[in-house]
Protein backbone atom coordinates (compact mmCIF):
# COMPACT_ATOMS: atom_id res chain seq x y z
CA UNK A 1 0.00 0.00 0.00
CA UNK A 2 1.69 3.30 -0.83
CA UNK A 3 2.64 5.26 2.17
CA UNK A 4 0.01 8.32 1.91
CA UNK A 5 -3.24 8.29 -0.12
CA UNK A 6 -5.64 11.50 -0.96
CA UNK A 7 -9.04 10.85 -1.38
CA UNK A 8 -11.60 12.85 -2.93
CA UNK A 9 -15.17 12.90 -1.74
CA UNK A 10 -13.50 11.48 2.09
CA UNK A 11 -16.60 12.18 3.95
CA UNK A 12 -18.76 9.55 3.22
CA UNK A 13 -19.98 6.87 1.08
CA UNK A 14 -16.90 4.87 -0.85
CA UNK A 15 -15.10 8.15 -0.16
CA UNK A 16 -15.22 6.98 3.75
CA UNK A 17 -14.74 3.21 2.81
CA UNK A 18 -11.61 4.07 1.10
CA UNK A 19 -10.17 5.94 3.79
CA UNK A 20 -10.99 3.19 6.20
CA UNK A 21 -9.84 0.47 4.05
CA UNK A 22 -6.16 1.91 3.12
CA UNK A 23 -5.73 3.25 6.98
CA UNK A 24 -6.30 -0.92 8.05
CA UNK A 25 -3.44 -1.32 5.44
CA UNK A 26 -1.03 1.31 7.03
CA UNK A 27 -1.64 4.41 4.83
CA UNK A 28 -2.00 7.81 6.07
CA UNK A 29 -4.42 9.72 4.39
CA UNK A 30 -5.32 13.35 2.86
CA UNK A 31 -8.82 12.85 2.86
CA UNK A 32 -10.90 16.11 1.16
CA UNK A 33 -14.31 17.37 1.03
CA UNK A 34 -16.91 20.00 1.70
CA UNK A 35 -18.17 19.02 4.81
CA UNK A 36 -15.74 20.09 7.84
CA UNK A 37 -17.03 18.50 10.28
CA UNK A 38 -18.22 15.26 8.58
CA UNK A 39 -14.04 15.20 8.05
CA UNK A 40 -12.99 15.82 11.31
CA UNK A 41 -15.24 13.24 13.16
CA UNK A 42 -13.84 10.89 10.88
CA UNK A 43 -10.28 11.79 10.85
CA UNK A 44 -10.57 11.41 14.39
CA UNK A 45 -12.52 7.96 14.28
CA UNK A 46 -9.73 6.31 12.03
CA UNK A 47 -6.68 8.11 13.53
CA UNK A 48 -8.00 5.94 16.84
CA UNK A 49 -8.75 2.69 15.57
CA UNK A 50 -5.91 2.31 13.02
CA UNK A 51 -3.01 5.03 14.65
CA UNK A 52 -2.54 6.47 11.02
CA UNK A 53 -1.95 10.38 9.86
CA UNK A 54 -5.02 11.68 8.85
CA UNK A 55 -4.91 15.43 6.97
CA UNK A 56 -8.32 16.62 6.71
CA UNK A 57 -8.62 19.09 3.79
CA UNK A 58 -11.60 20.93 3.64
CA UNK A 59 -12.34 22.42 0.28
CA UNK A 60 -14.81 22.61 -2.34
CA UNK A 61 -13.57 21.18 -5.86
CA UNK A 62 -15.76 23.37 -7.52
CA UNK A 63 -14.53 26.37 -6.68
CA UNK A 64 -11.31 27.30 -8.28
CA UNK A 65 -9.35 27.91 -5.29
CA UNK A 66 -10.63 24.72 -3.52
CA UNK A 67 -9.23 22.77 -6.59
CA UNK A 68 -5.86 24.69 -6.32
CA UNK A 69 -5.20 23.69 -3.01
CA UNK A 70 -5.87 20.00 -3.24
CA UNK A 71 -3.67 20.54 -6.75
CA UNK A 72 -1.64 22.08 -4.99
CA UNK A 73 -1.30 19.04 -2.26
CA UNK A 74 -1.13 16.51 -4.74
CA UNK A 75 1.76 18.00 -5.98
CA UNK A 76 3.92 18.72 -2.90
CA UNK A 77 6.96 17.29 -3.01
CA UNK A 78 8.14 17.28 0.34
CA UNK A 79 4.46 15.37 1.47
CA UNK A 80 4.61 13.07 -1.16
CA UNK A 81 1.03 11.31 -2.47
CA UNK A 82 1.62 7.45 -3.53
CA UNK A 83 -2.34 6.78 -3.99
CA UNK A 84 -4.64 9.29 -5.80
CA UNK A 85 -8.40 8.44 -5.56
CA UNK A 86 -10.46 10.50 -7.53
CA UNK A 87 -13.86 9.85 -5.74
CA UNK A 88 -16.01 13.19 -5.91
CA UNK A 89 -19.24 13.24 -8.02
CA UNK A 90 -22.77 13.36 -7.26
CA UNK A 91 -25.74 12.24 -9.26
CA UNK A 92 -28.78 14.17 -11.25
CA UNK A 93 -32.21 13.21 -12.82
CA UNK A 94 -32.13 11.45 -15.84
CA UNK A 95 -34.13 14.12 -17.50
CA UNK A 96 -31.73 16.52 -19.23
CA UNK A 97 -33.82 18.51 -20.42
CA UNK A 98 -35.54 19.14 -17.42
CA UNK A 99 -32.82 19.52 -15.30
CA UNK A 100 -30.94 23.46 -14.58
CA UNK A 101 -27.72 23.35 -17.38
CA UNK A 102 -25.67 25.20 -14.92
CA UNK A 103 -26.06 22.16 -12.66
CA UNK A 104 -25.17 20.25 -15.67
CA UNK A 105 -22.34 22.06 -16.30
CA UNK A 106 -21.38 21.48 -12.76
CA UNK A 107 -21.51 17.92 -12.95
CA UNK A 108 -19.20 17.64 -15.98
CA UNK A 109 -16.80 19.39 -13.87
CA UNK A 110 -16.67 17.54 -11.38
CA UNK A 111 -16.64 14.01 -13.04
CA UNK A 112 -14.33 15.15 -15.71
CA UNK A 113 -12.42 18.32 -15.31
CA UNK A 114 -11.52 17.87 -11.65
CA UNK A 115 -10.29 13.85 -12.08
CA UNK A 116 -8.21 15.60 -15.31
CA UNK A 117 -6.55 18.06 -13.22
CA UNK A 118 -5.86 16.19 -10.35
CA UNK A 119 -4.40 13.14 -12.26
CA UNK A 120 -2.33 15.76 -14.56
CA UNK A 121 -0.96 16.70 -11.18
CA UNK A 122 0.14 13.43 -9.91
CA UNK A 123 1.65 11.83 -12.49
CA UNK A 124 3.88 15.05 -13.11
CA UNK A 125 4.60 14.11 -8.34
CA UNK A 126 4.72 10.72 -9.31
CA UNK A 127 6.76 9.69 -12.77
CA UNK A 128 9.58 10.93 -11.71
CA UNK A 129 10.18 8.58 -8.64
CA UNK A 130 8.84 5.41 -11.01
CA UNK A 131 5.98 4.77 -8.49
CA UNK A 132 2.60 5.39 -8.00
CA UNK A 133 -1.38 4.55 -7.98
CA UNK A 134 -4.57 6.73 -9.96
CA UNK A 135 -7.96 5.06 -8.79
CA UNK A 136 -10.61 6.86 -11.02
CA UNK A 137 -14.16 6.35 -9.57
CA UNK A 138 -16.71 5.95 -12.57
CA UNK A 139 -19.58 3.53 -12.70
CA UNK A 140 -21.05 0.74 -14.38
CA UNK A 141 -22.85 3.66 -16.46
CA UNK A 142 -19.73 4.13 -18.40
CA UNK A 143 -20.97 1.12 -20.67
CA UNK A 144 -24.50 1.62 -20.53
CA UNK A 145 -26.33 4.89 -21.87
CA UNK A 146 -27.58 6.65 -18.71
CA UNK A 147 -27.62 10.77 -19.80
CA UNK A 148 -24.72 12.98 -18.82
CA UNK A 149 -23.72 10.80 -15.70
CA UNK A 150 -22.94 7.75 -17.91
CA UNK A 151 -21.21 10.11 -20.76
CA UNK A 152 -19.08 11.45 -17.79
CA UNK A 153 -18.02 8.31 -16.79
CA UNK A 154 -17.65 6.73 -20.17
CA UNK A 155 -14.75 9.61 -20.18
CA UNK A 156 -13.24 8.77 -16.97
CA UNK A 157 -13.24 5.17 -18.19
CA UNK A 158 -11.60 5.70 -21.87
CA UNK A 159 -9.06 8.52 -20.19
CA UNK A 160 -8.22 5.65 -17.60
CA UNK A 161 -7.58 2.82 -19.91
CA UNK A 162 -5.26 5.18 -22.39
CA UNK A 163 -3.38 6.50 -19.14
CA UNK A 164 -3.01 3.22 -17.83
CA UNK A 165 -1.24 1.67 -20.92
CA UNK A 166 1.06 4.83 -21.45
CA UNK A 167 2.34 5.34 -17.76
CA UNK A 168 2.18 1.79 -16.28
CA UNK A 169 5.71 1.06 -18.09
CA UNK A 170 6.73 3.93 -15.73
CA UNK A 171 6.15 2.97 -12.59
CA UNK A 172 2.70 4.59 -12.30
CA UNK A 173 -0.72 2.49 -12.85
CA UNK A 174 -4.10 4.56 -13.69
CA UNK A 175 -7.15 2.61 -12.66
CA UNK A 176 -10.93 3.20 -13.13
CA UNK A 177 -13.23 1.39 -10.95
CA UNK A 178 -16.59 0.81 -11.97
CA UNK A 179 -19.36 -0.06 -9.17
CA UNK A 180 -22.49 -1.16 -10.09
CA UNK A 181 -25.74 0.01 -7.56
CA UNK A 182 -24.11 0.46 -4.01
CA UNK A 183 -24.93 0.99 -0.79
CA UNK A 184 -24.25 4.50 0.55
CA UNK A 185 -25.78 7.65 0.68
CA UNK A 186 -25.55 8.62 -2.96
CA UNK A 187 -28.93 8.11 -3.57
CA UNK A 188 -30.16 9.70 -0.66
CA UNK A 189 -28.36 13.15 -1.73
CA UNK A 190 -30.44 12.84 -4.94
CA UNK A 191 -33.78 13.12 -2.89
CA UNK A 192 -34.33 9.14 -3.20
CA UNK A 193 -35.01 7.59 0.42
CA UNK A 194 -33.45 4.09 0.91
CA UNK A 195 -35.73 1.26 -0.68
CA UNK A 196 -36.78 4.23 -3.35
CA UNK A 197 -34.13 3.81 -6.27
CA UNK A 198 -36.73 1.53 -8.45
CA UNK A 199 -33.43 -0.97 -8.42
CA UNK A 200 -33.75 -4.68 -8.01
CA UNK A 201 -32.31 -5.79 -4.30
CA UNK A 202 -30.13 -8.24 -6.43
CA UNK A 203 -28.37 -5.47 -7.69
CA UNK A 204 -27.06 -3.75 -4.94
CA UNK A 205 -23.35 -4.21 -3.83
CA UNK A 206 -22.11 -3.45 0.18
CA UNK A 207 -19.60 -0.81 -0.48
CA UNK A 208 -16.70 -2.95 1.64
CA UNK A 209 -17.07 -5.31 -1.02
CA UNK A 210 -16.59 -2.37 -3.65
CA UNK A 211 -13.68 -0.85 -2.36
CA UNK A 212 -11.94 -4.30 -1.14
CA UNK A 213 -12.06 -5.44 -4.65
CA UNK A 214 -11.11 -2.20 -6.49
CA UNK A 215 -8.23 -2.05 -4.18
CA UNK A 216 -6.99 -5.42 -5.12
CA UNK A 217 -7.40 -4.55 -8.83
CA UNK A 218 -5.59 -1.50 -9.36
CA UNK A 219 -2.73 -3.70 -7.09
CA UNK A 220 -2.70 -5.84 -10.03
CA UNK A 221 -2.56 -2.75 -12.62
CA UNK A 222 -5.53 -3.07 -14.48
CA UNK A 223 -7.06 -0.20 -16.21
CA UNK A 224 -10.63 -1.59 -15.32
CA UNK A 225 -11.78 -2.71 -12.13
CA UNK A 226 -15.61 -4.04 -12.51
CA UNK A 227 -16.35 -5.31 -8.63
CA UNK A 228 -18.49 -8.13 -8.73
CA UNK A 229 -18.98 -11.30 -11.16
CA UNK A 230 -23.02 -10.47 -11.77
CA UNK A 231 -21.41 -6.54 -12.76
CA UNK A 232 -18.94 -7.99 -14.45
CA UNK A 233 -21.36 -10.30 -16.54
CA UNK A 234 -23.69 -7.25 -17.37
CA UNK A 235 -20.87 -5.18 -18.57
CA UNK A 236 -19.78 -7.89 -21.10
CA UNK A 237 -23.26 -7.95 -21.93
CA UNK A 238 -23.00 -4.58 -23.14
CA UNK A 239 -21.44 -5.36 -26.03
CA UNK A 240 -23.87 -7.67 -27.59
CA UNK A 241 -26.83 -5.70 -27.25
CA UNK A 242 -28.33 -3.22 -29.45
CA UNK A 243 -27.91 0.53 -28.71
CA UNK A 244 -31.79 0.77 -28.27
CA UNK A 245 -32.21 -2.06 -25.90
CA UNK A 246 -28.97 -1.01 -23.81
CA UNK A 247 -30.42 2.50 -23.44
CA UNK A 248 -33.64 0.94 -22.09
CA UNK A 249 -31.29 -0.88 -19.69
CA UNK A 250 -30.06 2.62 -18.67
CA UNK A 251 -33.16 3.98 -17.16
CA UNK A 252 -33.56 1.75 -14.64
CA UNK A 253 -33.18 3.30 -11.14
CA UNK A 254 -33.29 6.57 -10.72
Amino acid sequence: MARRALITGASSGLGAEYARQVAAQGGDLVLVARDESALASLATDIRGQYGVDVEPMVADLLDADGLSRVVDRVSDADRPIGLLINNAGFGLPLAFESNDIEDESRHLRLHVDVPMRLTHAALRAMLPHSGGRIINVASVAAFIPRSTYGACKGWLVSFSRWANGRYASRGVTVTAVCPGFTHTNFHERMGLPPGEEGVAAWMWLDAERVVRESLRDAARGKAVSVPSKRYAALVALTRLVPPSLAAKVGESGR
